[in-house]
């Protein structure tokens, strides 16, 4: 594995054609909006270039790639992921490639080099914002639907600019987005203001249920996937639903286990300044960063529930 500068990224990019991007599983705002903007750039530079549709995109986000995707790569294609730690973050369905990825761009800090190549830089609150660094190091001038990819990862990402990674670069990339006509407007309504009632049934669920420890600075959310079907929950409506115990007050770290149509295990951590959120992810095989980190846990959910509230507890 060989880690590029940015330049040598950009050259990357200039010296090669036919792409196509791959996004990692239950595909977030980031991976999505990276993945259109790094599709978006490479076809304003004249190559050809596509994002390999991902079966487990939402529809609330599918938008940002629907007229860019391509059903499977073709024999000559480069392939590129966006915003993937590991190859274990792979959808299934992309896992056959995942030894033909040539360049993986990224910005978690706990990651896992499954590449030939990668561009990681994890001073960067959101993969979308080492896009528009991309784009400024290319020549290439945004235009809206460029600007709207760069915007819907880098908003999702820090939660509407609320979370503590959220940095100035991060805030100059948004300007940079609304000044190249970005309806934000718009895109923060649908991303931040608007929820279904099955979303808002979950989170009373979740609320009602929800197990503090430690004088309630640690917050443990266990959702077996008998809940979500009982109370008409899509993957849709289950998009970083784990954010929601870490807003209780007084809690510091929060952790919640969601079981999956497979009968394994989804783990997703929160934290605030001052705790780090990947010294309990990286105990269960995942990673991420300071703030928000995760793993995907092969198990069932009541032998992991026990192992993960004890590792809470030694936080």
């Amino acid at each position: 594995m060989k880690k590029l500068t940015r330049n040598e990224t950009a050259q990357f990019l200039r010296d090669r054609d036919h792409y196509v991007i791959l996004t990692h599983r239950r595909p977030d705002g980031d991976t999505l909006g990276s993945a259109a903007a790094l599709c978006h750039l490479l076809r304003k530079i004249g190559k050809t270039a596509h994002v390999l549709h991902n079966p487990e995109a939402f529809p609330r986000l599918s938008w940002l790639v629907d007229d860019l995707s391509k059903a499977e790569p073709e024999e000559g294609d480069c392939l590129i992921c966006v915003d993937v730690a590991s190859d274990d973050m792979l959808p299934k369905a992309f896992k056959p490639y995942a030894d033909s990825i040539t360049l993986r761009i990224d910005h978690h800090g706990a990651s896992t080099s499954f590449t030939e190549l990668e561009l990681v830089e994890s001073d960067k609150a959101s993969c979308a914002e080492i896009l528009y660094d991309l784009a400024v190091e290319m020549g290439v001038a945004l235009d809206r639907s460029l600007a709207e990819a760069i915007y819907v990862g880098a908003s999702t990402d820090t939660g509407c600019f609320r979370f503590a990674n959220t940095t100035g670069h991060t805030l100059r990339t948004a300007a940079a987005c609304v000044d190249a006509g970005a309806r934000i407007y718009i895109l923060n309504q649908d991303l931040f203001e608007t929820n279904t009632l099955a979303r808002l049934k979950i989170q009373a669920w979740m609320i009602d249920h929800l197990k503090l420890m430690k004088e309630g600075t640690l917050a443990l959310a266990v959702i077996p996937r008998s809940v979500e079907l009982e109370l008409g929950a899509t993957e849709d409506d289950m998009d970083n639903i784990s954010s929601i115990p870490r807003t209780v007050a007084g809690v510091k770290v929060a952790a919640t286990l969601r079981e999956s149509p497979e009968g394994d295990v989804k783990l997703s951590v929160r934290a605030v300044p001052g705790y780090d959120a990947t010294k309990l992810a990286v105990r269960f095989g995942g990673g991420g960063h300071v703030g928000a980190a995760g793993a995907h846990i092969r198990m069932t959910l009541d032998k992991v529930l026990p192992l993960v509230e004890q590792a809470l507890l030694e936080m």
